[in-house]
């Protein structure tokens, strides 16, 4: 068991929970908010859970289909015996997640390691991918970067994982360090919830997978080529400690269809600003949809 279960205020967070158990017996929780197309998929990363997406989620569910999951170990997921929490084993839950619930016309929503998850899943499945919103997150290998390498070995190894056991420690890093403007007191009781008991080592798994997950990382940077003329949006935390400039220019340069909208947020950038998130999905929407079709390429032409 994670100790992951714990009420929600749902004053906060009011949508129906789901669950769904995986072939490896692995309940996952989710909502599944809103009709209409496309649809978006909000992908979490670390230590947070669907919790980081409930004012996008509704902001957008009245005209939209909105599904958020937590990945085994987080929110209200439990995972199976046995599961290992690396980020190969939480990209395999999204993908038979996705693959359960029939998804297609998708518009990933990623944060975090939502990327790697991400665009992992186009990686295989680039048809069911309508567009993307990315913010403050990556899809390469992580490997050579000496800040990255850094942090992934304090709080991936041995010093990490004795904080997440001993005092939640790598949680409350990430709390500290990843919002521009800090949260209500009952909005950081619920990103704590999860974690308040039981097993938090999944949180410093994701900090060694940084550089560890490279199979999974050049996965989502083929994901990234194969859906790369999507419509992108960019929607980046300026304040980030995590992920800076040099990744969102990496992502403006491989996503040509791209528009950027640069936030007063930190890592956080769903929590820190929701309403201009939620207003800049909207106008990009807006937008997609008065474009003029490209005009048709000739049967005897190469494309």
């Amino acid at each position: 068991m994670t100790g992951g279960a714990f009420e929600i205020d749902r004053r906060l967070y009011p949508f129906s929970s789901r669950f769904m158990e995986l072939s490896d017996g692995t309940a996952i929780h989710y909502v599944d908010e809103g009709t209409g197309s496309p649809t978006f998929l909000f992908l979490h990363g670390n230590p947070t859970w669907s919790f980081l997406y409930r004012d996008l989620i509704a902001g957008l569910a009245s005209d939209h289909r909105c599904i958020a999951m937590d990945y085994p170990g987080f929110g209200l997921s439990e995972p199976s015996g046995g599961f290992d929490f690396t980020a190969a084993s939480q990209a395999r839950s999204v993908a038979e997640f996705v693959e359960r619930l029939g998804l297609a016309d998708i518009v990933l929503v990623m944060q975090d390691w939502g990327g790697p998850i991400g665009f992992s899943l186009a990686a295989d499945r680039p048809s069911l991918i309508d567009g993307v919103v990315v913010g403050n997150t990556w899809a390469w290998p992580l490997a050579g970067d000496r800040r990255l390498e850094l942090f992934s070995r304090i709080m991936g190894g041995p010093i990490g994982r004795t904080a997440a056991r001993t005092f939640n420690g790598v949680w409350r890093f990430f709390m500290l360090r990843g919002f521009a403007h800090r949260p209500a007191a009952d909005v950081m009781a619920m990103y704590a919830a999860p974690f308040r008991s039981g097993r938090r080592i999944q949180t410093s798994i994701f900090p060694r997978e940084l550089i560890a997950a490279v199979d999974l990382e050049r996965k989502a940077e083929r994901g990234l080529r194969a859906v790369q003329n999507r419509p992108a949006l960019l929607l980046w935390g300026s304040r980030d400690f995590g992920f800076r400039d040099a990744e969102r220019k990496r992502f403006e340069g491989a996503l040509p269809d791209h528009r950027t909208v640069l936030l007063d947020a930190g890592h956080f950038w769903p929590e820190d600003q929701p309403d201009v998130a939620v207003r800049s999905i909207r106008q990009w929407l807006a937008d997609r949809a008065a474009a003029p079709e490209p005009s048709p390429v000739p049967d005897d032409v190469e494309p």
